[in-house]
């Protein structure tokens, strides 16, 4: 597989977790939804979530997920952080594995970073994430989990949130 320009950091992560997989992964990702545009993903805990999440939203509480776009263009798209901790509460919850979870949460935090926002896109963003998903054999998504009915039932996702 082809050299990936994005970067995974390993910040207070499970030593289960298969680095090398994500790896993997965050090429796809890269070459398949970015457009060959490059990403910084930090998988850390619920403490670094809570206190990104403090720092730059205002809001004193972990979440699963958060996006940080590129201040200015660039070959970069942005960062994601996303919380092992609840990633791992999710996947239990849901019954899949972590590393399922991880790349639901990356897809999802990767769509923000390409400016999408499932609060304000009218159904263009779950569309999107949907479609990816079903192409990468992933499991119901955070958008899908939040929606009433079978899949989920309200706030079933998480609290991924984007800057």
């Amino acid at each position: 597989m082809e050299e990936s320009g994005s970067t995974l950091i390993f910040r207070r992560a499970p030593r289960a977790l298969s680095q090398r997989g994500l790896r993997a992964y965050a090429t796809l990702l890269e070459r398949m939804v970015a457009e060959g545009r490059h990403f910084g993903c930090l998988l850390s805990d619920d403490r670094e979530l809570r206190r990104l999440n403090r720092q730059f939203l205002d809001r004193d509480y972990p979440t699963d997920v958060l996006s940080f776009p590129a201040l200015a263009p660039s070959e970069s798209l942005g960062e994601i952080a996303i919380s092992t901790t609840r990633a791992a509460k999710q996947a239990r919850q849901h019954g899949h594995s972590l590393e399922e979870e991880i790349a639901i949460l990356m897809l999802h935090g990767l769509l923000h970073l390409l400016g999408m926002d499932h609060e304000k896109d009218h159904g263009r963003m779950e569309r999107t994430e949907r479609r990816y998903r079903e192409e990468l054999g992933l499991p119901a998504g955070l958008i899908e989990r939040a929606q009433p009915g079978p899949q989920g039932g309200k706030g079933a996702g998480g609290g991924d949130a984007a800057l």
